[in-house]
């Protein structure tokens, strides 16, 4: 089973500096054009997205069915969501960077989501969109998608420092047993 996976186009709270979910943030018209370049270069049966506008926006130009999961949502910073706060980011930042490189996943952002928790929804939802088969895009956010695919993939460290770029595909496999990741976008 071949999944593809991408990162949502680039979104206003991404240039407003806003931590965490956030999601009524739309694409910004770069983004837009990012998720309108995407229609053209990507052929799937059927979209999973997130529930943001912005993982919504990016899935909606691919000429295919959008099924919204919950599960793929960012990682909840709690009662801080929206906050845009450069310290706020850099505690965001450091936790993420604690789950992905040191496998930490008891830490979370306020009173927001534990490793744990993020991990085990994203692995339901992947899980979910491998067990309905045909030729799917799944489109999330930044820090979810890192920490699940980090860890499901066995790639751990590795991928820190190499965020994934807004709206670049990039292919996951899963064999009914393991998941793979062949390669991680820019690194």
């Amino acid at each position: 089973m071949e999944i593809l996976c991408l990162r949502h186009a680039e979104s206003e709270n991404v240039l407003a500096g806003a931590s965490g979910v956030v999601p009524l943030a739309p694409l910004t018209e770069r983004g837009r054009a990012q998720a309108a370049a995407l229609a053209g270069e990507v052929c799937v049966s059927r979209v999973y997205a997130s529930r943001a506008v912005r993982a919504r926006q990016t899935a909606e130009v691919l000429d295919a069915p959008v099924t919204v999961l919950p599960q793929l949502a960012e990682m909840s910073i709690g009662r801080r969501e929206g906050q845009i706060d450069a310290a706020l980011r850099e505690e965001t930042a450091d936790v993420l960077r604690s789950w992905v490189v040191d496998g930490e996943l008891d830490r979370r952002v306020a009173d927001g989501e534990t490793g744990h928790e993020v991990l085990s929804r994203m692995t339901t939802a992947l899980t979910r969109v491998a067990a309905e088969g045909g030729n799917p895009a799944v489109i999330g956010d930044v820090g979810s998608l890192t920490l699940a695919l980090s860890v499901l993939c066995g790639l751990g460290g590795t991928v820190w420092g190499t965020p994934l770029p807004h709206a670049v595909p990039f292919v996951v496999h899963w064999d009914g047993t393991r998941w793979h990741c062949p390669s991680w976008p820019g690194g």
